[in-house]
Order: structure tokens, then sequence, then C-alpha cells
């Protein structure tokens, strides 16, 4: 088993994955998952809660987490043993282990979640798993010690800090071949991508500062100087901090990515080394290495709120997304046919959909329209709709599946014979058990051939024909 040492560069090299923030928060949080290198398993931390619910065993000497897009499984490197535990995160079980290289230490998940880089520090390769089969399809090359490793949000490139080599491999994933070298700080061993993909945050344990590398001239833009030993980085899936775990500092550099200046430094456990953000960059969760705790940082106040006792030595850190909660998405549309002509009558059709993951609740689903100045309603109808054409509103409760749509609304105006350029038509969706949704529709009044001549006194006999 490996023996935590406070302050040896060779210690570092966990994963910190930025995390995506979900399109929907469920009521069930995400959790947190920490790799203990001292007891050889991995504490789940209910993050609403702030405690361990499970301790899953893994292999020997477990050093880093990442957790795959959709939130399903957890992959751990088990540096003592040379192999991967793949976690189901349903039943915090173990249900594959994949032998990689020697040392592995750092692991990431492309954003499609197809495929799992590790890094093997005693052999400077990396092992490319395939997550569908668990099993390692290339190995790929890179310098020295490689630790840390990320993967940038547009999946186009992996970043690999290169601990003896002062360096970072970046592969490219459609090749799995490296592509550049950049080089960096002393013993860098953390390493962050921005979610826009365009800056990566490189924490330089024995210069103690971080190297912000510009992805599209892969070349070191700015350096920022931190507390003692900086091991790990993370940044804020919001894209605006990077958050930096100091070994021997005890303490946290919170960088503002704007200006690539240290905003506060936080204080934490003994001799933190991993870091990870929550999908909803509230809090941030910092593994204390040397006091077998992780302490849970406020990024509003930047201060710590709790602290959650785990196993012995804890390292790497990831969290998963919160679970989903599917829900109807009502859509509406809005048309009509070619030019309006002022004195005649225009027809729009409304149609309106569901493009959630579940089917309305059965409530009313109510459509309400707003017609502009120049337009009267003739009549609105629809089948299987309940409408008022003094309202012009039209209700239905019946459930709509996920992809469909109901039958069209068909309203029928008249366009004043004074009417002229362009009017916009408004029409809102709601209930359901979903918001509102809002279309509209510009048409353009055409008084061409065939238009109404104005009337007056003298032209009495030529009114109420066209011209």
């Amino acid at each position: 088993m490996h023996t935590y040492v406070a302050g040896l560069a060779m210690l570092a090299g966990l994963v910190l994955p930025t995390v995506t923030p979900s399109p929907a928060w469920a009521a069930t949080p995400p959790n947190a998952y920490v790799a203990n290198l001292g007891s050889n398993n991995v504490s789940v931390i209910n993050t609403a809660t702030n405690t361990v619910t499970a301790t899953v065993n893994v292999g020997s000497s477990p050093w880093g987490a990442a957790v795959t897009p959709d939130g399903t499984h957890v992959y751990v490197t088990n540096e003592g043993s040379n192999n991967v535990s793949v976690i189901d995160t349903a039943t915090n079980t173990v249900t594959a282990t994949v032998g990689v290289g020697n040392t592995p230490r750092g692991v990431a998940i492309t954003p499609d979640g197809m495929h799992a880089y590790v890094t093997n520090a005693g052999v400077g390769t990396v092992s490319v798993i395939d997550t569908a089969t668990n099993l390692v399809t290339t190995t790929v090359t890179v310098q020295g010690d490689p630790s840390a490793i990320a993967t940038s949000p547009d999946g186009l490139h992996v970043y690999v800090t290169n601990d003896q080599s002062n360096s970072v491999s970046v592969i490219d994933t459609a090749t799995n071949t490296v592509t550049t070298t950049i080089g960096v700080g002393t013993n860098p061993v953390g390493v962050a991508v921005t979610p826009d993909s365009l800056h990566v945050y490189v924490a330089n344990v024995n210069s103690n500062n971080v190297s912000v590398i510009d992805t599209a001239t892969n070349a070191v833009t700015a350096t920022v100087g931190v507390g003692s030993m900086p091991f790990a980085v993370a940044v804020t899936p919001d894209g605006t901090h990077a958050y930096v775990a100091n070994d021997q500092s005890n303490s946290v550099s919170v960088i503002d990515t704007a200006t690539n200046s240290v905003s506060t430094t936080i204080g934490v456990g003994a001799t933190p080394a991993g870091v990870a953000v929550t999908p909803d960059s509230l809090h941030v969760y910092v593994a204390n290495a040397n006091s077998n705790n992780v302490s849970v940082i406020d990024t509003a106040t930047n201060a710590v709120s709790t602290t959650v006792g785990v196993g012995t030595t804890p390292l790497g850190v990831a969290i998963i997304p919160p679970t989903t909660t599917p829900k109807p998405s009502l859509t509406i549309t809005k048309s009509h046919t070619g030019n309006f002509i002022p004195g005649r009558p225009g027809v729009y059709t409304i149609t309106v959909g569901n493009n959630g993951t579940a089917p309305t609740d059965g409530t009313t689903v109510t459509v309400h329209d707003t017609i502009p100045t120049g337009l009267t309603a003739l009549s609105i109808t629809g089948n299987g709709w309940r409408c008022t054409q003094a309202t012009l509103t039209c209700t239905r409760s019946n459930v709509l599946n996920p992809g469909g749509t109901y039958p069209p609304i068909t309203l029928r105006v008249r366009v004043s014979r004074t009417a002229t350029g362009t009017v916009t038509n408004t029409a809102t969706v709601s209930g359901g058990g979903n918001g509102t949704a809002t279309a509209t529709d510009p048409t353009i009044i055409d008084p061409g051939p065939g238009h109404w001549h104005h009337c007056d006194h003298g032209d009495w006999p030529h009114c109420n024909h066209r011209t």
C-alpha cells in the first residue's frame, strides 16, 4: 500500500473533473464520491445532508475518481493494484474491474461518456477504456510520471500533466495521439479545463503557481501565484473561478478566471489534495488527506460551511450530476401563409407540442391568442379544443406524450381596410405540468393590386369596390 507523505509531488495526479450542470434539477441531490487511498474504499457523500451514505470497497490504494456524464458510473483508479474499479451509482457496488498500466492515478471521462482515459504514472502512458465493454482499446505514450488528466468539454482533446517532465501532453481524441507538449511549471500535478474549452489550468506543486494555457495556441498565457504546493485544481461549471488545493498551506486559493488573480484564500483541513465543484457551482468539496475529512466550501461566502469525515487519506473527489426528473415541456408555434390583404380574411394555425421527457400531467392546457391592432377575430376552432372567441382562449386536458402534438387550432381573422405594414400576432400556452411558452408570428399587410380604394364624399360612386 502506498503511504501518503505530505508535500511529495509524487502523490499528486488525481483527476478533478469539471461537471456540466444538468438542465433539470430533481429532488435527489448529487452525490460526491471520495477515493480513500489508505482504506481502499470510496466514501459516498449525500451533498444535501453532507453525510456519508455508503462506503464502497475497491482496489488497492484508490487515487482518482471520475463520473460518467449520465451519472450512472464512477471510475476509480487503484494505484496499488494497477486497475480501475467501475462503480454502479444506482447500487453503489463495483460491477467491473479493468486492468490498466502500472501505477494508475488520474482518470477522466469524455463528454460523450464513451471512453475513460487513465494515466499510468509508473510507465508514462495513458490507457483508453471503452466504457461500453470496459476494455482497454489503446495505450498512448506521454512523458514522465503522468499524473492528472482532464478532457475538454468539447470532447476534442485530453490534457495530461507530466509530473517529472514539467509539461502537459495534449492528446487528440480522434486519433489518440499526442499532438503537442506544453512546458509549464515545476512538477505539474493538477489540471482542469474551463467549460468553454478555451483555457486549461495547471497546478504546479513545486513552483507554487498555476499555469494558464490558451488552447487555441497551446501556450501559457498567464501564471498565477497561489499557496504552498498546489496539488489539485477545479474550475466551476459557470467558468468564473478556479479553486486550487494547496497541500502545504492547508488552504484553497480562489482564482478569478476573468483576471487570473487570486481573489481569496480559504483555510481547510490538513493536506488538501483533491477538489471538485458541484454542478450548480454553489459548493466546493475539498479532500483533506491528513485529516481524513472533506471540507465543504460555500462559494457565495467562500467559507467552509461543514466538514465531513470519510475514510483514510482521501484524495480524489468526483461529483455526479443530480438525478433529472422527467417532465413535460410544452411548445407552441404559430404560422400563416402568404401576406394578408386589407379588407380580406386571414388564417393563422397554432400548434402545441411536447418536447419534454414526460407526458403532460392531465391538468388543463390553455392557449391564449392576442391579436394586434388591425386584425379582428372571426373564429377560433380546433379538434378536441374548447375555444371561446370572446377571449381567444382554447383549453383541453387530455395527456400529451413526449414528442407528440395536439390537433392544430385555426384562428380566422378579418384584416382592417386601413391596415398597413407588419403586425405581430402572439399566442401563449400554459398548464399541463409545465410553465408558459410563447410564439409570435409577424405578418405583412400587403396593400398591393386589388386593395380597397379609399372613400370620401366626392368619390362615393367608387367606394366598396377594388381599383
